[in-house]
């Protein structure tokens, strides 16, 4: 258990054992989040990453991706798409 004064600004100084477990570095923003009489503490970019994961679940399946290659192949057909069509109103 880690424990931090509060200034009297309402700052803490984030244990270091805590910035390392949760990769906190200068800059980075954490979230609050409250849980009844709990707050939990995290790295808000870990937390909206993995709230990108949760929304895209069963995508994959979805369209038929089965593999990284599968995803590789999508996005280079998609990439091709887009040039032909933006290059083709220039001719």
């Amino acid at each position: 258990m880690e424990v931090a004064k509060i200034t009297s600004k309402g700052q803490i100084t984030i244990p270091i054992d805590i910035r390392k477990k949760l990769n906190l570095k200068d800059g980075d923003k954490v979230i609050f989040i409250e849980d009844g009489d709990k707050i939990i503490f995290a790295n808000a970019a870990k937390i909206a990453f993995m709230n990108i994961q949760k929304a895209f679940e069963g995508e994959a399946e979805r369209l038929g991706l089965k593999d990284e290659q599968d995803v590789v192949d999508m996005v280079d057909e998609i990439r091709k798409e887009m040039w032909e069509k933006r290059y083709a109103d220039n001719d």
